[in-house]
């Protein structure tokens, strides 16, 4: 789907009663949902635009450098498989749904395929960020609220 279909489905559902809109097209699925004003992602409209499954292209921007916030307590074993989950774009990462809600992951949690770990809000959409392994959540390399560029560390996993 092309960007300004994704634009325009993003405009009705702004405009709509709807809540949300799933499309599947050629083996991809877009989710759009509206999130509450009273959400700290949006402060500019009604409601801000919640999109998964979009595939961002990669933007050039300068790096931010990150350096580790929390570690586990646990002593890593050189016979287990340790993976990072990247940023997949531009953004500003929030570790939970809400600013009181606990957040979606933390060190030492075991977490599954397919949850969600975080949300990228890039250009007023919210980008849920799911797992693509089984494991242990080992290292949290960025913070609530912070920017994070394309391919940027956020966390990283231990596998089962």
């Amino acid at each position: 789907m092309k960007e300004d279909e994704i634009r325009r489905l993003v405009k009705i559902v702004e405009e709509s009663n709807i809540r949300e809109l799933e499309i599947s097209r050629w083996g991809r699925t877009i989710k759009i949902s509206k999130i509450p004003s009273n959400s700290h992602y949006s402060n500019s409209t009604p409601y801000g635009s919640h999109a998964q499954s979009i595939p961002a292209p990669p933007m050039a921007a300068a790096p931010v450098a990150t350096e580790p916030k929390a570690v586990a307590e646990k002593p890593k074993s050189e016979s287990l498989k340790t993976v990072e989950i990247k940023a997949p774009m531009v953004g500003t990462l929030y570790r939970s749904p809400a600013p009181d809600a606990d957040p979606y992951v933390d060190i030492n949690q075991t977490i599954k395929r397919g949850q969600v770990i975080c949300i990228i809000e890039a250009m007023k959409l919210m980008n849920e960020i799911e797992s693509e392994f089984d494991g242990r959540i080992v290292e949290v390399f960025v913070q609530n609220g912070q920017p994070v560029e394309y391919n940027q560390p956020l966390f990283k996993i231990e596998q089962s």
